[in-house]
């Protein structure tokens, strides 16, 4: 899918181009310091370019606005040669397209595919490969008062019938990734027990993304006020996710996150790989 295959783990890094993203807003939000960002991220599977912040009380960024902080990022990188899989983190078809257009191979929806209706039928029509997010609710909002029946099951049976539903509307499944949508619309609680059973999600009979680096229930238990001090719990979360098999972590600390996977394969396996 996207050129890789998951007989290791892949490793998703984050690169927000936006002024306001809970961790690294304004550290990207130029091609000068987004190329930077990318130069620090060698051996990174798949790139996340995302201009439009989905943190806790974000309000929606306009599309046309939202386009001229990606795109341009986008293929400024493919012209510097990046040539890892280069994901674009948006809700809307047309960030979506002209992401594509400028180089991107992947769609990484947030909401779903639930914000947009256009965006799925512009994905089976481009033949790209999409990550299908958990969210309850809308940023601005979600972290009021989340409440689930049972949030394993509810979140299970969201992805499960938009899975379905994208394979209707033209995208194969070997071209869905999903993502049980760690910290949107859920609980410390939630989190938790999503974590504790996230082997459940293979059933799905697709790859598991798992997003929760430097994520506030990160520095509620780990005694981490600021988001950059979550580095050390990020990589304690993204490495007990991996026991449970899942495929991709999509993390801001890349050099570090490929160095702990090296060592915990390593470990398991009882051998280096190399």
């Amino acid at each position: 899918m996207a050129g890789l295959d998951f007989s290791q783990p892949r490793v998703m890094g984050i690169l927000n181009v936006t002024p306001d993203s809970f961790s690294d807003g304004g550290m990207h939000n130029s091609i000068a310091a987004a190329l930077a960002g990318a130069a620090q991220m060698t051996g990174v599977d798949i790139l996340d370019v995302g201009g439009e912040s989905t943190r806790p009380g974000a309000q929606v960024v306009p599309q046309t606005e939202e386009v001229q902080r990606t795109a341009p990022v986008i293929r400024a990188l493919r012209a510097a040669g990046h040539a890892m899989t280069i994901s674009i983190d948006t809700r809307k078809t047309s960030v979506a397209e002209a992401a594509l257009d400028a180089g991107a191979t992947l769609v990484n929806d947030v909401s779903g595919f639930t914000f947009d209706v256009d965006l799925a039928p512009l994905c089976a029509a481009r033949q790209v490969p999409v990550c299908v997010m958990h969210a309850q609710g809308d940023p601005a909002t979600m972290q009021e008062r989340p409440v689930y029946d049972d949030v394993l099951l509810d979140v299970y049976d969201f992805l499960a019938l938009q899975i379905d539903r994208l394979v209707q509307t033209g995208v194969p499944r070997d071209r869905i990734i999903a993502d049980p949508g760690i910290g949107f619309g859920k609980t410390l609680d939630h989190n938790l027990r999503l974590l504790s059973h996230l082997s459940l999600f293979h059933a799905l009979g697709v790859p598991i993304l798992l997003g929760a680096s430097r994520k506030k229930f990160i520095g509620t238990l780990g005694g981490a006020e600021e988001a950059r001090d979550r580095m050390p719990g990020s990589l304690a979360v993204a490495l007990a996710a991996l026991k449970h098999g899942t495929q991709i972590v999509r993390v801001h600390d890349v050099p570090q996150t490929l160095q702990a996977i090296a060592l915990w394969r390593a470990v398991v396996a009882g051998q280096g790989h190399g």
